[in-house]
């Protein structure tokens, strides 16, 4: 099957190969061209423009966006726009606002072009394990561009969710669950590693991985990680978001939906980042004076 692929970042460039491996035929483009270049060498053909892009593929065409939500998308979508024909096919599998999606989709169908939102999850693992792939749109087109799916996913982990927008608000509540998910871990890690046992991490994480309940991919990771640094002091304690777990907090507070745990792994991502709290300070200070209560000097 033939598709144009816009964006060979890393996850971009290991969908790619994933794809070439499958006997796809791939047009490659990236605003850094030694990225297509060197996916060239495994057999994708590069594009210098977007244009170029869909002029190297018969009609009706795919194409595929893997650029980063917001700005982004909507500047390849522009330089797309007068290439594009009735029936073709663009997909977004980027972390995508579901409501820019809809939006997308809305405008794109007046001139006969479908729009597929994939939530996408896989990580820099998913070219040897696949990747899950979470598809919004038109269900013809879907059916479509199946093979490609196929192709990037492993059995059973890919599947038509809804009509536009709904792989990326799926993808959204995926990625607030993992916020949760991920916070637990670092919080249970803490304590262990904060006992006076002297425990081996490391060693409790293959341990936990081997029939426990909380065994999972992600305590798989943590395993790997440990394995490399068992108290993990080359790495500081500064945690980005991605966007999804304030969408997430979005959706919950217009449907009323309790989502604590959800919420406070939020906010301990902003917490990670303050360096030195101006609320931390107030607290400190306030204890002295109710309480008598030490406070560390700035140094």
């Amino acid at each position: 099957m033939q598709v144009g692929f816009v964006g060979l970042g890393r996850m971009g460039s290991a969908m790619v190969e994933r794809l070439l491996r499958a006997r796809h035929k791939v047009i490659a483009y990236d605003q850094q061209a030694e990225r297509a270049e060197a996916l060239a060498k495994k057999g994708a053909r590069p594009a210098r423009t977007l244009g170029g892009v869909l002029e190297q593929l018969k009609s009706p065409r795919i194409v595929w966006l893997m650029v980063p939500a917001g700005a982004p998308v909507a500047a390849v979508l522009r330089g797309l726009e007068h290439h594009l024909k009735a029936g073709d096919i663009v997909i977004d599998g980027g972390n995508s606002d579901c409501r820019d999606s809809l939006a997308r989709a809305k405008a794109l169908r007046e001139d006969g072009i479908h729009f597929l939102d994939v939530g996408t999850s896989g990580g820099v693992w998913g070219l040897e394990k696949g990747y899950c792939l979470m598809v919004g749109g038109d269900a013809g087109a879907f059916k479509r561009a199946e093979p490609l799916f196929r192709s990037l996913a492993p059995r059973g982990g890919y599947a038509h969710v809804g009509p536009s927008g709904a792989g990326h608000f799926v993808k959204m509540i995926h990625n607030g669950i993992e916020y949760a998910l991920l916070q637990s871990y670092g919080e249970g890690f803490e304590l262990l590693a904060e006992s006076d046992y002297k425990l081996d991490l490391h060693q409790l994480a293959r341990l936990w991985n081997r029939g426990s309940v909380v065994r999972s991919w992600l305590l798989e990771l943590a395993e790997s990680a440990l394995a490399k640094d068992a108290r993990l002091r080359g790495i500081r304690g500064y945690v980005e978001d991605s966007g999804y777990g304030r969408g997430t907090m979005r959706e919950a507070l217009i449907r009323g939906v309790p989502v604590p745990a959800i919420a406070l792994s939020l906010f301990a991502r902003f917490q990670s980042r303050r360096k030195d709290s101006f609320s931390a300070k107030l607290i400190a200070a306030l204890r002295r004076e109710f309480g008598g209560h030490a406070v560390q000097k700035k140094k």
